[in-house]
């Protein structure tokens, strides 16, 4: 059953985003200081998915360097603090609490199944996966006997992962106008 719901959550996870979209669209209220507080999780968020990015050769060779020596998901993490910058920003417990069960129902598998995957591809996996925590990062990168790599921006564009930075300032364009127009 749990092997199932992995497989329905990756499946669901991009249209249930845009229908949680929808309804941060019509709830949200944003004001001044609710929006300049949401910088102070979706800025980081922004730029830990543009760093991990520029270190992931997805499905070539296990990330271990740069911030996955801190965490197994610096992606999701990211991914995570911009949302719940936004959700700040937002000012609806309704979207919060909603977007807290998203993550739960809906990542928590998908990260789960992505391990399985791992695991199974590269068998260094099970070391790593003993030295770096899953999501919350650790403070000193774990020492996992590679060269500390670098950060290539290559990689970066190759993960088109510039669409972030234009939709979180599409996001926050929309909350502007829209902090306005219920004034």
């Amino acid at each position: 059953m749990i092997r199932e719901w992995q497989a329905v959550a990756r499946r669901i996870r991009v249209p249930m985003g845009f229908l949680f979209a929808v309804l941060f669209l019509l709830l949200a209220r944003p004001s001044r200081h609710s929006l300049l507080w949401s910088l102070v999780l979706t800025l980081p968020g922004l730029w830990l998915r543009a760093y991990a990015s520029g270190y992931v050769k997805k499905n070539a060779e296990l990330a271990v360097t740069g911030p996955y020596a801190h965490t197994r998901n610096p992606l999701y993490l990211g991914s995570m603090m911009i949302a719940f910058g936004f959700a700040l920003a937002s000012r609806s417990p309704t979207i919060i609490l909603t977007l807290a069960a998203f993550f739960v129902l809906i990542y928590v598998p998908v990260i789960r199944a992505e391990e399985e995957f791992l695991r199974m591809k590269f068998p260094e996996f099970l070391d790593y996966a003993h030295r770096v925590p899953r999501i919350l990062p650790r403070l000193t990168p774990a020492s996992l006997g590679r060269e500390p790599g670098s950060f290539s921006m290559p990689l970066y564009f190759q993960h088109h992962e510039y669409n972030a930075l234009i939709g979180a300032a599409g996001i926050y364009a929309f909350l502007v106008l829209s902090m306005y127009l219920h004034k």
